[in-house]
């Protein structure tokens, strides 16, 4: 395990797995980014190509090597991790038992063996049957070529009850297997068929491009019974909430072009791709979630929405603006009031009308402004009161002042009323005042909090950091003032003093198993790799750090003392009252001491 973790190591550059992920530039010898796990405006995300670690210096507060990336950023555990990082190296793995759930482990490769199969079976039966043969002649009707088919994987589900069940049994595995894997259905103990049946089957992918899950849309057998798209529910591979249709094909083409177009349907994102516009994902018949948006943020800050404008869909856009404004994305909106949808757009138009409309996308208040006018007679006062309703929250909520006039102006133009007036009724609107920011994780929503240290702690990071800059310095250390220490900065020092040329390696291996401690420790290593380029005038840092600590031991042991000596009082113990103030008075400040706890208390 551990030779196959070095082998891989050893071929990638952590720069290049995360550039993969984060749109990283330049920040002296390391690099940086906003953090992809928390909302921020400036970049505390760093990256060190000399130490291969990462670090988040902002909210989150986590780092580790480019395993611990992969593992958070895909949402995954280790042996999961390694198979992606094992892949980019080509670095073929042996078969290992890890201490994770095995039988978890062995449900997700089955899963994913029956998603991979099953797509070859669709992709067979669209082009050797009848059927499938005429549900080709209409992907051809509707645009699609032949290599745009074959590069998305298109299938066909056939309308008997058993036809892919049976095959996969053939297979060797198992009706559960099966119904894990979204494939079958199993009613009553006594029925087993095809969960997807009569449908032009869409190969749903995670970012690997893994199989994952399926969207079928129905064809030859249409009615009311028959909904027009069906897709996998959820399993350990597929979740809706979290899998973005087509991104593991868009992915590089969004960081380049620095915006993302999302569309609503399958078709539509097959499309644009098919016509040159790369950077275009669907949220596949699902509502838009924070996961999505989350992962989205990843390649890039500018999203731009093509979704029906009809009532349900203009809702449903508001939901996910809304929603990607918490995440401070750049939004915009290209309005489809009666247009067709993107992938007839590209059919009957042209790519370059649906580029065009995306060059023409209207800003988030343009957007919201015309949704709020969009097919009402503002000369009857019910309808100027339902426009104001609408769009006087999206004012509220401006954080512009200019922004607000602007829009005032607007609405007082078409609704015929004084700006003045309109001013006073915006008074009375409320907006809710919940504005922390909060991520999804599984199904808990958790606020992004913090924690401040105190100048103790602060000090004993610094003296670390120094220490690394500079590991001669290690002499200046006995083994009382190493043991004073707690772990791991303890056995961080005790490394230090055996061998001053140790590597990042041998200081992550020392704490390995320990996440608390290994996350501290790559902590303190990035921060002295960041340290090493920044120009300091203070040439005797880690001397003045180790006397400020020595002040704050003193102090706290002062503290200490005089809360002893006050419990004793209450006893009456004077005897061991005297021995604890000759203790207090070996503890007495000096003039240096002194102006040093006042500047320390001060920064603290």
């Amino acid at each position: 395990m551990k030779s196959e973790v070095e082998e891989i190591k050893s071929r990638l550059n952590i720069v290049d797995v995360i550039s993969g992920y984060v749109k990283l530039e330049k920040a002296g010898v390391n690099y940086r980014a906003c953090c992809p796990f928390h909302k921020e405006k400036t970049p505390s995300f760093f990256v060190s190509p000399s130490r291969q670690l990462w670090h988040c210096f902002g909210g989150c507060n986590d780092g580790g090597d480019m395993f611990q990336f992969i593992m958070k950023i895909e949402g995954i555990d280790f042996p999961e991790a390694l198979k992606i990082l094992a892949n980019k190296a080509g670095v073929e793995l042996k078969k290992v038992d890890f201490k994770e759930s095995k039988k978890e482990k062995n449900e997700r490769d089955k899963i994913g063996s029956i998603c991979e199969l099953s797509a070859k079976f669709f992709e067979y039966l669209l082009e050797k049957t009848s059927a499938g043969k005429s549900a080709k002649e209409y992907l051809f009707k509707r645009g699609l070529a032949e290599e745009t088919i074959k590069q998305w994987r298109l299938g066909f589900a056939l309308s008997n009850w058993n036809k892919l069940s049976d095959f996969l049994l053939s297979k060797g595995y198992t009706k559960k297997e099966l119904v894990l894997a979204g494939i079958s259905i199993e009613k009553d103990g006594n029925k087993f068929f095809d969960r997807f049946r009569s449908r032009i089957m869409f190969p749903i992918c995670d970012i690997n491009g893994n199989v994952a899950g399926f969207t079928g849309r129905i064809f030859g057998n249409e009615g009311i019974e028959n909904a027009k798209y069906l897709n996998t529910p959820n399993t350990l591979l597929y979740d809706k909430s979290r899998i973005i249709f087509g991104l593991d094909k868009a992915k590089l083409a969004i960081k380049e072009d620095d915006f993302c177009v999302l569309v609503e349907g399958n078709m539509d994102c097959i499309a644009s791709h098919q016509a040159g516009i790369k950077n275009c994902v669907a949220v596949s018949g699902t509502a838009l979630t924070e996961f999505h948006l989350n992962i989205l943020k990843r390649y890039t800050n500018k999203l731009v929405f093509s979704f029906d404008m009809d009532d349900a869909g203009s809702n449903a856009t508001k939901r996910g603006i809304k929603m990607a404004q918490d995440l401070d994305f750049d939004i915009k909106v290209i309005p489809m009031f009666g247009e067709k949808d993107p992938a007839d757009i590209v059919l009957y138009e042209g790519a370059d009308k649906w580029r065009e409309l995306i060059l023409q996308s209207k800003p988030i208040n343009q957007f919201y402004f015309e949704s709020a006018i969009k097919n009402k007679d503002l000369s009857k006062i019910e309808n100027k009161k339902k426009v104001a309703k609408d769009f006087l929250p999206i004012i509220k909520e401006m954080k512009s002042n200019i922004d607000q006039a602007y829009w005032i102006s607007q609405l007082s133009q078409v609704l015929m009323i004084d700006e003045n007036d309109i001013r006073e009724e915006l008074k009375n609107v409320k907006i809710s005042s919940d504005t922390s920011f909060r991520i999804r994780n599984d199904e808990d929503v958790l606020t992004v909090k913090k924690e401040k240290k105190n100048r103790k702690q602060l000090v004993d990071d610094e003296i670390c950091i120094q220490l690394l800059m500079d590991t001669e310095k290690i002499d200046l250390f006995d083994d009382e003032l190493i043991n004073s220490f707690d772990s791991p900065i303890k056995d961080l020092l005790l490394k230090l003093k055996q061998k001053k040329d140790i590597t990042t390696e041998e200081i992550l291996s020392q704490f390995e198993g320990n996440s608390e401690y290994l996350n501290y420790i790559n902590y303190i290593l990035m921060k002295s790799e960041l340290s090493k380029n920044e120009d300091c005038e203070e040439k005797e840092e880690l001397e003045r750090c180790l006397v400020e600590r020595d002040i704050l031991n003193k102090k706290m042991t002062r503290s200490r003392l005089t809360m002893e000596i006050k419990e004793l009082e209450k006893k009456g113990d004077f005897e061991k009252i005297s021995i604890l103030l000759e203790e207090f008075k070996k503890l007495s400040y000096n003039k240096n001491e002194e102006a040093n706890e006042e500047s320390s208390e001060s920064q603290n």
